[in-house]
């Protein structure tokens, strides 16, 4: 990362004049920031913001002092309500404009419960795979996956390297520095992989790491996303039908690992359930995420007015942060109410959630398309 910002740095001005300083102030009709509204209503939506901020920290440090460690969560969500409060109640929003701000208000909030299940690729299905799963492969099974990873990993990693050495040709006289730091990123990254490879095919059985399978997400985003472009020419349903596929199909994923950990007993810290469930959790993720993430940063930009286009990024991207957070905080129950239920009711919880949500704004769809006034 290090090495990426110092070739970022020293071939800054290979985009022109693309994110340098303005020369001057923009005109307000084009500026990202909210029509200028009065002070007092920006204090009203302020002091609403902080009396959620009170009210979510003193509820979550009642419940759980004094373990609690929920300090983000009141914050996160006073901040969300304060911006949408503020933004939508601009005095100069009317009409087919606020119809579409809320439009994008409510897919923000949608999303909200799209990245709060598929983050826990990161925490609770890791420790599935690593704990709960049986990740020991021996014999063929064994030689198959190392001619799979490597495959995996060397493809990917020659093909960019191969599309930088073409852009190194063409930049190499005019930001010499840029191309040797990432010169020098790539041979470090190339000689950690073949390491890996080697130590990998030394051992005659494998064991498949529990971060592996996280790759898995980017393969089948690379090797679907041209079907589904391809899917989109000939169907292309609105909108709100993408969000409510995209959520929809991730609860089934989280239903296959419900199914997959019925063997697992109540209480139990290790199991060896079939990896095959994971990988079909995998798939069924990443379909969804093929429906649903593309479309929403496009309608954003598509619907929400110029000059509040920053803005609505804000809530946007403000959503993904409440949802990351909402991820970590409720994944770390698994251990409870694996104990107390049992993995299945764990994962069963990230099932009907989506797809509740997916059903909802497929109810929804109609009025949506209508507060959209001619947005496909």
């Amino acid at each position: 990362m290090f090495f990426g910002m110092i070739m970022f740095y020293f071939a800054r001005g290979i985009f022109g004049d693309v994110g340098a300083r303005p020369l001057s102030k923009p005109d307000r009709a084009q500026s990202s920031e909210p029509a200028a509204g009065n002070t007092g209503r920006m204090i009203t939506w302020a002091g609403i913001g902080l009396a959620l901020v009170v009210l979510i920290s003193g509820l979550l440090l009642y419940y759980e002092y004094p373990k609690s460690t929920s300090y983000v969560l009141g914050p996160l969500v006073g901040l969300m309500v304060a911006v949408i409060g503020y933004t939508v109640t601009d005095p100069q929003l009317r009409g087919v404009e606020k119809d579409r701000v809320w439009v994008v208000v409510i897919l923000s909030l949608f999303t909200i419960f799209f990245w709060m299940a598929f983050e826990q690729a990161g925490s609770s299905m890791t420790i599935f795979a690593a704990d709960y799963t049986d990740r020991t492969l021996e014999g063929t099974q064994a030689m198959a996956f190392k001619i799979i990873n490597t495959i995996l990993t060397i493809a990917p990693l020659a093909i960019v390297t191969w599309v930088l050495f073409l852009l190194a040709k063409e930049t190499a006289k005019s930001y010499p520095m840029s191309v040797l730091f990432i010169s020098l990123s790539f041979v470090v990254i190339w000689t950690i992989s073949l390491w890996m490879l080697y130590r990998d095919f030394r051992n005659e059985a494998a064991e498949v790491p529990a971060s592996w399978y996280g790759i898995l997400n980017s393969f089948f985003i690379i090797a679907l996303a041209p079907l589904f472009s391809k899917m989109w020419e000939k169907w292309n349903p609105a909108g709100p039908i993408k969000f409510a596929l995209g959520l929809i199909l991730l609860g089934l994923g989280f239903g296959v690992l419900a199914y997959g950990g019925l063997s697992i007993e109540q209480g139990a810290k290790t199991a060896s359930v079939s990896m095959i469930w994971l990988i079909l959790a995998y798939w069924f993720h990443t379909i969804g995420e093929l429906c649903l993430s593309p479309v929403g940063l496009s309608y954003v930009s598509k619907l929400a007015p110029a000059r509040l286009v920053g803005m609505m990024f804000g809530v946007w991207f403000g959503a993904t942060a409440l949802a990351n957070y909402l991820a970590g905080f409720t994944a770390s129950y698994i251990d409870k109410i694996s104990e107390e239920y049992s993995m299945t009711v764990f994962f069963l919880i990230y099932t009907v959630v989506p797809i509740s949500a997916g059903l909802i704004l497929i109810v929804l769809n109609g009025f949506l398309k209508k507060k959209m006034h001619g947005i496909h």
